[in-house]
């Protein structure tokens, strides 16, 4: 039986992103970024997918454990760090490596004794103003951190761009530069990047590059979609048509009424809604794919249906595919009618929507 809403994931597309990566940083290694469940695709998934990654980078302990645990071996940066002496015990059982941001986490490493050697990751902020040790702090934290006899030396350096999705912004000049001053004369490996430095600021190349939303086909760019930067989107979404009626000028359509028809037309309900990870706020006129053409949204995004006009298609008929997005249909483009971005989009996928692999074997649906 096919399911009502389901995703398809091609993950030779995320091999192909992959190569884009090494083809805009040849010389860097590449930290590739699958926190929040692999961006929506599947953390251990992804990771397989990956393998030719020289590291991956996931927000939070758990994430790191979960690879562990399914016999990923690569290096593992856990990005929020560890915040007691507990999860510091889990990171080192697990060789995972943290990113060091705060006076707690060095108070927490300088009381550790014992055999274990930790590889960590120093962070900057050089204008986020989220984690990460001030300019002015930085050289006492590192040596602090170069103190701490479990920490393996030297020590990893890194900070994070705030806004180099704007290419007309000097702000990503600015953070690059004072990265570059104050880690001048330590020892250790670099990262700058993610996705839009990669693509976009070329003085933001380090050691390591740290990519994420490129690596699923989409463009860190609100001005661009992935396809239009040479990235190929690796997921679509798709459900079904399962009902089809004809409605009068005057009539209303959805939850409070919000769409008035002014001339006869034929409505199709699809099988998809906020339930599945739709978006709710996607706008009246948001086009889907029926059949391969373009159709409205017409009305309010249901929990788990969503209404489009079908004038255009008189022989369309309950059963009939949709596509919300993929081929054809960008992502970005749908994220905009839904006044969001699409990380949102493909992290928001809820468990009830199937998730397929494209060369996976559907007969049996």
């Amino acid at each position: 039986m096919i399911p009502a809403a389901y995703a398809v994931l091609d993950l030779n597309a995320l091999v192909h992103n992959l190569e884009k990566v090494h083809g805009c940083a040849p010389d860097a290694k590449v930290m590739a970024v699958i926190k929040a469940n692999g961006y929506g695709h599947g953390l251990v998934r992804i990771a397989q997918a990956l393998h030719a990654a020289d590291g991956f980078a996931v927000a939070r302990v758990d994430e790191g454990v979960r690879l562990r645990k399914a016999g990923i071996t690569n290096r593992v940066a856990v990005l929020e760090g560890f915040t007691c002496g507990e999860e510091l015990d889990v990171l080192l059982h697990n060789q995972l490596e943290p990113v060091v941001h705060s006076f707690t986490q060095l108070d927490i490493l300088a009381a550790r004794t014992g055999p274990e050697v930790c590889a960590v990751w120093l962070k900057l902020d050089t204008g986020m103003n989220r984690l990460g040790f001030k300019a002015k702090d930085f050289n006492a934290a590192y040596q602090r951190l170069n103190a701490c006899p479990i920490v393996k030396k030297p020590a990893n350096l890194m900070t994070h761009l705030a806004n180099a999705d704007d290419k007309q912004d000097a702000m990503t000049l600015r953070q690059i530069q004072l990265f570059n001053d104050t880690v001048e004369n330590l020892p250790g490996e670099r990262s700058i990047a993610n996705s839009a430095g990669i693509l976009g600021w070329p003085q933001s190349l380090a050691d390591w590059v740290r990519p994420g939303v490129m690596l699923y086909g989409i463009s860190p760019f609100p001005d661009s979609t992935g396809v239009q930067l040479g990235l190929k989107p690796i997921m679509s979404l798709h459900s079904r048509l399962i009902a089809v009626k004809q409605i009068k000028p005057g009539d209303t359509v959805g939850y409070g009424a919000g769409w008035l028809c002014k001339n006869a037309a034929t409505l199709g309900v699809v099988a998809i809604g906020y339930g599945d990870g739709y978006p709710r706020y996607a706008r009246t006129g948001t086009p889907v794919l029926v059949n391969g053409k373009r159709a409205p949204l017409v009305g309010r995004v249901s929990m788990d249906m969503i209404t489009v006009d079908l004038s255009a298609q008189p022989n369309a008929k309950p059963g009939d595919a949709v596509t919300l997005w993929g081929d054809g249909l960008a992502v970005e483009e749908i994220a905009e009618c839904a006044g969001t971005i699409p990380y949102t989009l493909v992290c928001g996928i809820t468990p009830r929507v199937q998730l397929v692999e494209a060369d996976m074997d559907r007969s049996g649906w």
